[in-house]
């Protein structure tokens, strides 16, 4: 895990051997094997490993009610991993830590997360990172025609139309919120 913090990527096997002060890359692959059939790590097309869980899942114990109150049933319906749920693309994917309020509108307030994925294409109405003559933002995508309009979720704040250059960094799939 620490590993893969500090480098954004898994070990190779020979790092694997390392790690663990192993001389014998037979081990790293009896190592990666069970791993696999524990369905915590994949192998890409060039066999490189490729994580399938970094957290343990969580238990899904049911619904609760946002409007009325109702009785409350506790009963395990899954087990959900909270990585596997909100990243589509591991490899594609990073966090951003949110600072201002641009957003609010659309429920993204300073000190949220974000989960960004840079291998989706935009669609109008989807947030994106975007780098706009020099300067990051994130902001509502709209495309018309040939035009890109980067619009806020707050009404303090204008529209951005792109005076010379627009770089889509990625798509928001996800806000994170801790409450503690």
């Amino acid at each position: 895990m620490r590993f893969y913090q500090g480098h954004r990527r898994m070990p190779t096997y020979s790092e694997i051997a390392n790690l663990f002060g192993w001389r014998s890359k037979n081990a790293v692959f009896r190592l990666v094997a069970k791993l696999e059939k524990l369905d915590l790590i994949a192998k890409d097309r060039k066999g490189r490993l490729i994580p399938k869980a970094i957290t343990n899942p969580l238990k899904l114990l049911g619904t609760v009610e946002a409007g009325f109150p109702s009785p409350a049933e506790e009963e395990l319906l899954d087990k959900i991993s909270l990585d596997q749920w909100l990243v589509s693309n591991p490899n594609a994917t990073f966090l951003l830590k949110v600072t201002g309020d641009s957003m609010s509108g659309a429920g993204i307030l300073p000190g949220d997360m974000v989960v960004v994925d840079r291998a989706l294409v935009p669609k109008n109405g989807d947030i994106v990172i975007a780098e706009v003559d020099g300067e990051w933002t994130m902001k509502f995508f709209q495309r018309k025609a040939a035009v890109v309009i980067l619009s806020p979720a707050n009404p303090k704040y204008q529209s951005i139309k792109p005076k010379s250059e627009l770089k889509i960094g990625g798509v928001v799939t996800a806000v994170i919120r801790k409450y503690r």
